[in-house]
């Protein structure tokens, strides 16, 4: 029984990569039907290989089969046995070779030895038409041995074939090495660039899909910050317009026009948003934030020193401005908010401290750091080499820190790539 399960084995082996074919096939159909889906020409670099695209060249046996039913074989029994396992392990070997798992494992590199013994053995004893098994059993070497021992098994393989049939024949001893010897190389050279255009075209269309996810994270957090920046500036000079409406309506009026003059510049950096190409500026960010401030009846308090500051840094700093100043409006009850900016020649720090009530108003603030808000801003600045921290001061209210090291933040913009839409 134990020759069974051996044979059970095997055949559950040959089930599993016919299992892993099925399912190349499958979704290299559902891509095709994708790509009609959406109107594009699908790509057409054919159905993924398997063991049945060497399955042809068995017909190289055929001299041999041909002398065992013409009773040229002494031994038949032997012979067609012989033949019989060869083809078996020939099959087995052949469809776990494009499967990178498969081809590593044990029994498959087992299977490939035997395959060597039993051509051996058949060469030795019969000469002739079985010689042909020698480029065979390079073919199946060269679909299993990948890297850099290939060229060594290759030659080895070859000098090995060249002397059996020197032993056994005599005359056709090269032309048996050479047939070997190409079969291995060009069987792995052909397999080994069919596998890396299927990974490349993997790993571009990988590149293609995070490529989509990081433009559409820009783009959210984006919108969010300049939403939620502009409403709030917006109904903020709103309820102050109603306030000063029925005594000085020359003030109202002036925060109508400041009203206004947000909307605008809103729609303009939304398109720029869109486009991919907004570009913030730290000064016009700190004179948005006075205003806001004042708006909400919030004393501004604004102070810049140190070196000019790069534009890279400027965007990144401009959006922690933005966004600290909207959570103070929104949320502090703060009658006063300090803005420090203190540039050197290798870091930059930004501070927004306020006075609000304390932990009743930091709350929803100190949730805002895992929300779409701060969050963003942390990634931002984490990516530019920086670090953000936000939450209770400790004298009471609230303080939000941003860190960025200059030469990080350059590289950063330098380096990344304005992407167009196309209209």
């Amino acid at each position: 029984m134990v020759w069974w399960r051996k044979v059970m084995c095997q055949v559950s082996s040959l089930q599993t990569v016919r299992a892993l074919w099925r399912e190349d096939m499958a979704r290299f159909k559902e891509q095709q039907k994708a790509a009609r889906k959406k109107g594009a020409e699908p790509e057409h670099p054919g159905p993924p290989p398997t063991g049945f695209a060497l399955l042809p060249w068995l017909l190289m046996g055929m001299g041999s089969f041909s002398n065992l039913v013409q009773g040229k074989t002494p031994n038949p029994w032997i012979g067609g046995l012989g033949l019989l396992a060869f083809n078996s392990l020939y099959v087995y070997v052949a469809f776990r070779s494009f499967h990178k798992e498969a081809r590593e494992t044990t029994s498959t590199r087992v299977a490939l030895l035997l395959m060597g013994l039993l051509t051996t053995g058949l060469a030795l004893g019969y000469g002739g038409n079985w010689l042909m098994f020698f480029p065979l059993l390079g073919l199946a070497t060269g679909a299993v041995l990948r890297g850099p021992w290939l060229g060594r098994a290759g030659i080895s393989l070859a000098a090995f074939a060249c002397a059996v049939s020197w032993y056994r024949d005599g005359s056709d001893a090269i032309t048996i090495a050479y047939g070997t010897f190409l079969s291995t190389m060009i069987t792995a050279a052909i397999l080994s660039l069919s596998e890396a255009v299927r990974e490349l075209r993997a790993a571009r269309e990988e590149l293609a899909r995070r490529a989509v996810e990081k433009e559409r994270m820009r783009f959210s957090r984006d919108l969010h910050d300049l939403l939620g920046h502009t409403l709030s500036v917006i109904v903020v000079k709103s309820e102050a317009a109603r306030r000063l409406a029925p005594r000085d309506m020359d003030a109202a009026l002036s925060q109508i026009s400041d009203i206004e003059s947000v909307g605008r510049q809103a729609l303009t950096e939304i398109r720029e948003a869109v486009t991919g190409y907004r570009e913030g500026s730290l000064a016009t960010e700190l004179t948005r934030a006075r205003s806001a401030l004042s708006a909400a009846s919030i004393e501004p308090v604004v102070s810049q020193s140190g070196t000019p500051l790069a534009p890279g840094t400027e965007t990144l700093l401009g959006w922690v401005v933005r966004e600290a100043v909207t959570n103070v409006v929104r949320h502090s009850d703060a009658r006063r908010c300090e803005i420090t900016v203190d540039s050197g020649s290798e870091q930059v720090r930004l501070t927004v401290t306020d006075d609000g009530t304390g932990a009743a108003a930091a709350e929803p603030r100190c949730e805002g750091i895992g929300g779409t808000g701060l969050k963003g801003l942390t990634e931002r600045l984490a990516a530019a080499g920086g670090s953000l921290r936000a939450g209770p001061s400790p004298r009471g209210g609230f303080t939000v820190t941003a860190e960025l090291p200059t030469e990080a933040v350059e590289l950063l913009t330098s380096a990344a790539p304005k992407v167009p839409t196309a209209s």
